[in-house]
């Protein structure tokens, strides 16, 4: 099913790690500008980062575990204590936007740069390091974002869902390692339902949720892929849903030959690999498209489909 599986550490099946997305109220903030103010319900549960953070550390604490914690570097200067304490327990810190902005929806690609660029100042500041991962927020990638974080240095990027295992994006910059993951991965999906911020669904039972995210954890096993959740303190951080995942987490480990590890820790493994000529990765240029395509490749819209 996997053409090309990585050669895993000491012979492990799948690569896995448990990353979340540390946003607080920063989209709030952004998404809504005056109006957020009133949002006081909404912003408590977002804050709720606070309460669940301390929670999610103590169950990496108690399964030995380091993970990756990407962080909009707004919410690291808004919030320094959960910084530090991130940092105590020696898990790594990877840049997630200024203040979560989508960067394919900024108007050029100077104030993309101005913004990481910020990012990485706040990074060096409060770490003493830059940082070597990213995550777009929203998955908003705009056709500048890769070559912008290899002309900065980044070793990978968490933003695409292009495969199952890794790969290396090229850029006009240079070159980084693609970690993908997938919406199935995901939290917001399966828990979030807020009509202040627009979306509305059915909320999954955490026994719901875990059947999807164990499906997946299962055929990477099985294939040798790579397990990458995209989770949220405040979301997947309350307490039935974080007993869910102390399950999650000590079925994956009963296995015996899973490995955990950071988001780092895969990408410096795979570079390690290829430059060992080990492992010959797949190779894709980005950005896919560097401009629409011309009008006339484009068939006029009818607003619904003909048969």
């Amino acid at each position: 099913m996997i053409d090309n599986p990585v050669p895993w550490p000491n012979g492990a099946r799948c690569a896995v790690a448990f990353t979340f997305d540390i946003d607080t109220d920063s989209f709030l903030h952004l998404s809504f500008g005056a109006k957020m103010p009133d949002m006081v319900a909404t912003t408590s549960w977002a804050r709720y980062d606070e309460i669940a953070l301390p929670r999610i550390l103590q169950i990496y604490r108690d399964f030995g575990l380091k993970q990756t914690f990407f962080y909009p570097a707004w919410c690291m200067e808004r919030y320094p204590q959960l910084v530090e304490d991130i940092l105590k327990e020696g898990h790594e810190l990877a840049h997630h936007g200024y203040i979560h902005e989508s960067m394919s929806r900024l108007p050029s690609r100077e104030i993309e740069v101005e913004l990481i660029v910020r990012g990485v100042e706040v990074f060096e500041k409060l770490t003493g390091e830059r940082p070597r991962g990213f995550r777009a927020p929203n998955y908003h990638f705009s056709r500048y974002t890769a070559s912008i974080l290899a002309e900065l240095g980044f070793q990978y990027d968490a933003s695409l869902m292009d495969d199952d295992v890794p790969s290396v994006y090229e850029t006009a910059g240079g070159s980084l390692i693609g970690l993908p993951s997938s919406g199935a991965l995901d939290d917001w999906a399966q828990y979030v339902n807020n009509s202040e911020v627009g979306s509305v669904r059915s909320i999954k039972s955490p026994d719901e949720a875990a059947k999807t995210y164990m499906a997946e954890f299962e055929a990477a096993y099985k294939y040798g892929g790579m397990w990458i959740g995209v989770w949220h303190p405040w979301v997947s951080g309350r307490l039935a849903r974080a007993e869910a995942m102390r399950d999650m987490i000590q079925r994956m480990q009963g296995r015996g030959d899973v490995w955990f590890t950071t988001m780092r820790g895969i990408a410096s493994h795979v570079e390690g690999l290829i430059a060992r000529r080990e492992w010959v990765p797949r190779r894709v240029k980005l950005p896919y498209y560097d401009k629409p395509l011309p009008v006339d490749e484009i068939p006029p819209q009818t607003g619904r489909e003909t048969r």
